[in-house]
């Protein structure tokens, strides 16, 4: 389901009577941790969705978005209960750093009608479309490197969909559904699959302003990937060129769409959106393909794949870890040769790698802004671990924030325990990391003072970290002998001194 920003009212004081009004809560969820404001979020052009308002999230404590789709005919809703349920449940497990997080859903049932309410991130910073009428507004051009990396992340998001199994077919991507955050991190809104269910699933396609987001063959059969993929060319080529021309026609044509692609002074940006607006659905190239694609290769794979090691073994790593190292070096020391036989080699030295652009590419590997593509993942993907208490549970009990957690069924592959003293030696910092078998791994840490006993502190963070009971005794028996022998070693350390 897709959000985009709310148009809050700028202000005076006049208005912060108006204000308080759009705070007050009108709402919780059967958990209470949710809680609906007056304040209404413009949708994004979402089938089926009567409303969208901002809610907050007490346990987190951040904004999130309360959309709730209506049925007035309650035979109707009964009749597709079960489908909507599968439906919703499904959108329960979609998890991607380049798609808006769906969180929770509940059905609330009435005498005369039916509601299904359910919650979605929140992107404060707008969509795609906005951004690029500001930046024509500005009279400036789009960025060629943000333009790689956006459809990068774009296609890195379709290819997870389509490589999930079975497929998940957005059927709704244009600049209206795709939302940038204020790091450059592009995410585009929760897929609602199988929206006719409610019977509008099919209106937005009457909108003429985003009638060629969409392609020919859309709705006549059995719909695949190659809508999504002519619905993501349509969208890189808006990107490039900041927003195709109506000419003062109610929606736009083929041939302003051909103008437009012709006008790409890269050759290799023009045959990269061409390939995606083919007019015979299967002649178009995969997601995965795509990602592939000369023109979109701004970062070796090799350093691609050496970033995301880095990345996902941090924890192993002690902090500064990159600057420390890049400080030993010898600047002028050749770290990477390339010969020919037929002409000069190529060396690269350390002082051709400055380590600020260095840390900044690993922050940017980690806030998902260069996806790895997903030519070192299985596919299709396993479908992740559901999130969620089941749809019975959520209906007939009413939950304390936070909700109660499920049994954990994971397994503990891996366990780092770190600890330091501060300089006074009053307390130690304890940092846990658990890495799971599913990858998605926890990580604890808190403070520990000299009174406190290692036996007790194993305990409660075991229960803090909400492990499996055949578990639990090996994390507390490994936290209980990292402690003791820190302390010894701090003791040796102090005699020593």
């Amino acid at each position: 389901m897709t959000m985009s920003v709310p148009e809050r009212k700028s202000g005076s004081e006049g208005k912060e009577e108006e204000s308080e009004d759009e705070s007050e809560i009108l709402e919780e969820s059967p958990c209470g941790r949710w809680q609906k404001r007056k304040e209404q979020v413009s949708q994004g052009n979402v089938p089926g969705v009567e409303s969208a308002s901002l809610a907050m999230d007490t346990e987190e404590g951040v904004e999130v978005v309360w959309n709730e789709v209506l049925f007035s005919d309650k035979k109707v809703f009964k009749a597709q209960e079960e489908k909507i349920k599968e439906m919703f449940e499904n959108l329960m497990q979609v998890e991607h750093p380049n798609i808006v997080k769906f969180h929770k859903y509940w059905l609330d049932m009435k005498e005369t009608q039916a509601r299904v309410i359910f919650i979605t991130e929140y992107m404060s910073s707008g969509s795609l479309k906005q951004f690029l009428k500001k930046t024509k507004k500005n009279h400036k051009t789009m960025n060629v490197k943000a333009w790689k990396r956006w459809c990068t992340q774009i296609l890195s998001a379709l290819s997870y969909l389509h490589s999930c199994d079975p497929p998940i077919i957005h059927g709704n991507l244009t600049c209206d559904t795709i939302f940038i955050q204020h790091n450059g991190l592009i995410k585009i809104g929760s897929v609602f699959p199988d929206a006719s269910v409610h019977g509008k699933g099919r209106q937005h396609r009457d909108e003429q302003r985003n009638l060629h987001f969409f392609a020919p063959e859309y709705g006549a059969g059995e719909d695949d990937h190659a809508i999504d993929i002519f619905s993501f060319g349509i969208c890189a080529l808006e990107m490039a060129v900041l927003e195709i021309q109506a000419n003062g026609d109610t929606a736009v044509s083929k041939e302003a769409i051909i103008n437009a692609g012709q006008s790409l002074e890269d050759p290799l940006m023009r045959e990269f959106t061409q390939s995606c607006l083919r007019q015979e659905a299967k002649l178009r190239p995969t997601a995965h393909d795509l990602l592939f694609h000369r023109v979109l290769f701004e970062v070796h794979s090799l350093k691609l794949l050496a970033a995301h090691c880095l990345i996902n073994n941090q924890y192993l790593l002690p902090e500064n870890c990159v600057e420390e190292k890049t400080k030993s070096f010898d600047p002028n020391a050749v770290m990477a040769e390339i010969k020919h036989e037929d002409r000069q080699g190529v060396q690269l030295k350390y002082s051709h790698v400055s380590p600020l652009e260095l840390d900044k590419f690993l922050e940017d590997v980690k806030n998902g802004i260069y996806p790895l593509m997903n030519f070192a993942s299985s596919r299709p993907h396993p479908v992740p671990r559901a999130l969620s208490l089941s749809q019975e549970q959520v209906e007939t009990v009413k939950t304390p924030t936070p909700e109660p957690q499920e049994t954990e069924t994971r397994k503990v592959v891996q366990m780092h325990c770190n600890l330091e003293s501060n300089e006074e030696g009053t307390k130690t910092h304890l940092s846990l990391f658990l890495k799971m078998d599913d990858k998605l791994h926890r990580q604890l840490s808190c403070d520990i003072l000299p009174t406190d006993t290692s036996k007790d502190l194993a305990s409660e963070l075991v229960h803090y970290a909400f492990i499996n009971e055949e578990d639990s005794e090996k994390v507390a028996g490994f936290l209980e002998d990292a402690i003791n022998r820190h302390r010894v070693r701090t003791l040796a350390s102090g005699s020593t001194q």
